[in-house]
């Protein structure tokens, strides 16, 4: 076989192995969430699944360990709730009636076993009338002074 050749049919195989281990790599990230609704739902089709659940923080369940690197609390739906443990770094941010996005595996119960909580910054999600005015005030949404 000509060196030509044995080269192509080698860069073909390495582009091939390249690409693949790049799908598998960002395929997780590609995944959307589910709404606490769902999960509740269908928590027997989805236990022992890795997922990322979105809902609001239920108000007096959050307990944040001194060290910031558990918590518990639960989740709100339209119809229900789901009780979340995280192990790892939380977000500075993380309070009561947040919406957030915890990602990790549905156990039974059901119960969420959280390794990454993100939380969504309600401030960037504003129309430019509110964030206008809000400027215009001397005041971030927060309500302190810039």
């Amino acid at each position: 076989m000509a060196p030509g050749i044995k080269l192509a049919i080698g860069g073909a195989v390495i582009g091939g192995v390249t690409l693949y281990m790049a799908y598998v790599g960002a395929s997780s990230s590609w995944k959307y969430y589910l709404t606490t609704d769902e999960c509740v739902q269908n928590a027997a089709e989805f236990t022992g699944g890795r997922m990322r659940v979105s809902g609001k923080v239920v108000v007096g369940t959050l307990k944040i360990a001194p060290d910031r690197r558990q918590a518990s609390f639960s989740l709100q739906g339209q119809n229900g709730t789901l009780p979340v443990t995280c192990r790892g770094m939380l977000p500075d941010n993380l309070g009561e009636a947040m919406e957030v996005v915890v990602e990790g595996r549905l156990e039974e119960g059901p119960l969420l076993r959280g390794e990454k909580v993100l939380t969504r910054c309600a401030s960037k999600y504003e129309s430019e009338d509110v964030a206008g005015r809000a400027l215009s005030a001397g005041t971030t949404s927060g309500g302190t002074r810039r």
